[in-house]
């Protein structure tokens, strides 16, 4: 790409981004600020939600899925004509539905309109059934004209209409006898009765037989009302639902109480933003600045993405995306410590970066991979509230990856294509040497077993504690009833058992909110909607409190939570089961697989040690901070691992120890500044937010110091003892091949020895031969007379001598 290209692309970044904040806070246009675009949760919005299970029976898998999907339309059917806004239904588990009603108030009314979703069907008076809702094709409210009020017109299918037609004409005749009681009073003979499951309905009269495709039923003299006449054709309309449905979960939540939480989430989360905005620029000087614009763009993205897709927002998936700017930013320091790297081995800036890049990419998309792999997993087998956070940190993955390695490549580029560009600019010394907070080597390995004690203890702690204390399991886990109210000034909780004792609740009742005005009422006994309004109705009348006093109240059945336990070990399995097959698959070896996955064991286990010590409501949002964990566990565990790979290429005949030490040291700012930014993001709501999110938080953050710990000081290590044997057997055949290199070379000098003492006994043999095969005349065998004169020369020099 052309610099002139880069340095447009960069103008209109930042024109996006600018703009893109100001429509987002402000508004622009036609364009509704975010905040106002934005769909909320119940947990924000306020509403009520229920889960009703079916019946299924024996069904097979398929049959039950069939029938669940025939259910969720009749609900939705008759949820949206009872006019409520935004209302949902979707399928829960295996043979559960979840409606969603934001903004109502009235949950007993609410929650009684969706529990009378059950079979429809018409009898006579007898009771003898004459068809069902599957026989209606259409109800509707209308005046009439005639009596005054409403009156309900309903259009029926050609089999329902000879049906009904010999129906009414029995009833009209009079040919029935009345049975069936309404409220303690039997019906007309001429009636025909309109059934929800065992409830009548209603019980209009026939005067003669209707043979029409429509027929219409009217309240009499003044009529029906408008309210009555719309609920009853919604009901109606709705048809007959293939199974029953029972009440097994249901929730109210106040809008006050999810409106003041977000706010203060969005105070947390500039706060938080803010602080990591600061912290990168210290870190890495200009490239700080750039990574900061990437990450301005990264919030826009996720939130108008959700706002696009129409994903509803939760104050956990705001904790989701604050934790994903802390993902966001380990993208970026991947990429510049690279870059400061490259630079230290003597590259030019322009170099540098593109090698800095081309290496950071696939570190990058290995991390974050496997992160999403946690994360599909948590979408597909979460509850709703959970799938809103999962939805949320996918979207945040996603959109960090394209910011990181699009975004930040843009200005980054540009910058080294320029002439102004300096070594103090990427976060380097003047002379080209890097920053670095950890400036010698550590030697991690060589103290592996203190990492293992100290791991090992606080693993046997929690154990303990899990043993003889056990969890303090939430009542979505334990199934019971939870309700908050606002009784307006501190009362006593004495009082308030003793006016709820009648019903037998055997309560825990805690204080909550600003002065203790509010109390929490949890028993371990599901109560239905009706049993909860006269529960909360009760303490009304008691403390003299208005009927909107309630701020939330919640039921869960006991199956409930055994499900979410089972879901919570299924989640995990098989994350770890997907994260070990993608390592292996990606590393070629199961040596890194295998001490990844025993590092999420040990956080893991750690961070139930942290639950059960510090008595921490384990409940849904558990097997999602549980995951989360997982998924930056392995994060920040890929990122070293990486580099292990590549310096056992480069460190080739090096020990793997060394090689270890090494790559561990060249992550390791890295990796510290990847958890004090993510710590740094998401600590401020641990202040402004509620104390449920709080708790929410607390484990994450826990879980990210563990996550980094665990990285570093165990999988490491772990690799090592995987290797070490192999090594050490190495290392013997080397010195066994060298002992026997050695003894051949020896051996190989005594056999040269040997050839030549026996070369010179073959050449005195050959001598002696040739000496005795001469005659004794010849001059050869004469001996030859010594020189006189040399010989009195000798005697003279012995004599000087």
């Amino acid at each position: 790409m052309k610099t002139r290209v880069k340095k447009i692309l960069s103008i209109v970044i930042i024109a996006v981004v600018v703009i893109g904040w100001y429509a987002s806070c402000f508004g622009l246009g036609s364009i509704n600020n975010l905040k106002d675009s934005l769909k909320y949760g119940l947990d924000i919005d306020g509403g009520v939600y229920v889960v009703l299970k079916a019946d299924t029976g024996h069904m097979s898998d398929a049959k039950v899925k069939k029938v669940m999907d025939q259910t969720k339309e009749v609900l939705n059917r008759r949820v949206n004509a009872m006019g409520v806004s935004e209302a949902s239904v979707s399928v829960e588990g295996k043979n559960r539905l979840r409606v969603e009603m934001p903004g109502v108030k009235d949950a007993k009314q609410a929650i009684n309109k969706i529990g009378k979703t059950a079979k429809l069907r018409f009898t006579l008076a007898d009771g003898t059934t004459i068809m069902t809702g599957s026989d209606v094709k259409n109800a509707t409210a209308s005046q009439d004209q005639e009596n005054g009020g409403y009156k309900i017109v309903l259009k029926l299918s050609s089999s329902g209409q000879s049906k009904f037609a010999d129906a009414t004409e029995k009833a009209a005749n009079g040919d029935v006898t009345a049975t069936v009681q309404n409220h303690g009073t039997t019906v007309s003979n001429s009636s025909i009765v309109i059934w929800l499951d065992n409830d009548i309905l209603t019980a209009p009269t026939a005067r003669q037989r209707i043979d029409s495709s429509t027929c219409e039923i009217t309240g009499g003299t003044g009529g029906m009302s408008k309210t009555e006449a719309t609920e009853e054709a919604a009901l109606i309309r709705g048809g007959s639902l293939p199974v029953s449905l029972h009440e097994v979960s249901s929730s109210v939540q106040t809008a006050s109480i999810g409106a003041n939480a977000l706010n203060k989430s969005i105070v947390a989360g500039a706060i938080g933003l803010g602080l990591v905005f600061l912290f990168m620029i210290i870190a890495f000087n200009l490239l700080g600045v750039f990574a900061d614009i990437a990450l301005a763009l990264y919030v826009l993205l996720v939130l108008w993405s959700m706002k696009m897709i129409g994903a509803v927002l939760t104050l956990p998936g705001i904790a989701g995306i604050i934790l994903g700017v802390g993902m966001a930013v380990d993208a970026n320091v991947i990429i510049f410590t690279r870059i400061k790297e490259e630079i230290g081995k003597g590259r030019s800036i322009r170099s540098a970066v593109d090698e800095g890049f081309r290496h950071a990419l696939v570190t990058v998309l290995d991390s974050q991979i496997t992160t999403l792999i946690a994360t599909i997993v948590l979408y597909e087998l979460g509850s709703t509230t959970v799938k809103g956070f999962a939805i949320t940190l996918m979207i945040s993955i996603i959109v960090s990856i394209f910011t990181a390695v699009v975004v930040t490549q843009v200005f980054v580029s540009t910058l080294a294509d320029s002439r102004a560009a300096k070594y103090t600019f990427f976060g380097c010394h003047a002379d080209g040497t890097p920053r670095r907070w950890i400036k010698h080597q550590v030697h991690f390995i060589e103290k592996r077993k203190i990492f293992y004690c100290c791991s090992g203890a606080f693993i046997v702690l929690g154990l303990c504690f899990l043993i003889f204390h056990g969890f303090n399991y939430g009542i979505d886990f334990t199934g019971g009833t939870m309700i908050q109210m606002d009784m307006g000034h501190k009362v006593s909780t004495t009082e308030v058992k003793k006016a709820v004792s009648q019903y037998k609740l055997d309560p825990t009742i805690v204080y909550s909110g600003k002065g203790n005005k509010e109390v929490i009422i949890r028993t371990g006994k599901s109560l239905n909607a009706n049993q909860r309004d006269a529960v909360q109705k009760t303490l009304e009348q008691k403390f003299n409190r208005p009927s909107n006093s309630v701020i939330s109240s919640e039921e869960f059945g006991p199956s409930i939570g055994s499900e979410l336990r089972n879901n919570a070990i299924k989640s995990i399995l098989i994350a770890a089961l997907g994260m070990l097959i993608y390592i292996i698959f990606r590393f070629k070896s199961w040596k890194y697989g295998v001490a990844a996955i025993a590092g999420i064991g040990h956080d893991v286990l750690v961070l139930i040690g942290v639950y059960a010590i510090f008595g921490i409501t384990v409940d849904n949002p558990f097997v999602a901070a549980v995951l989360t964990i997982v998924g930056y566990s392995i994060n920040d565990t890929i990122v070293i691992f990486d580099r292990v790979r590549e310096n056992r290429h480069i460190m080739r005949g090096k020990p793997v120890m060394e090689v270890l030490d090494t790559s561990i040291t060249q992550t390791l700012d890295r990796s510290l500044m990847t958890s004090i930014t993510t710590e740094v993001a998401i600590i401020p709501l641990l202040f402004f937010v509620s104390s449920e999110l709080a708790a929410f938080v607390l484990p994450l953050m826990v879980g990210v110091a563990v996550g980094t710990y665990s990285s570093i000081c165990l999988c490491s290590p772990l690799f090592y003892e995987f290797n070490k044997r192999e090594e050490a057997s190495r290392y013997a055949q080397i010195a066994k091949n060298k002992k026997r290199i050695e003894a051949k070379k020896e051996e190989h000098k005594a056999e040269k020895k040997r050839e030549e003492e026996a070369e010179k006994t073959r050449e005195a043999q050959r001598a002696e031969q040739k000496q005795a095969s001469l005659p004794e005349h010849s001059s050869a065998a004469k001996p030859k007379k010594k020189n006189k004169k040399n010989q009195q020369k000798h005697v003279s020099y012995k004599r000087k001598k």
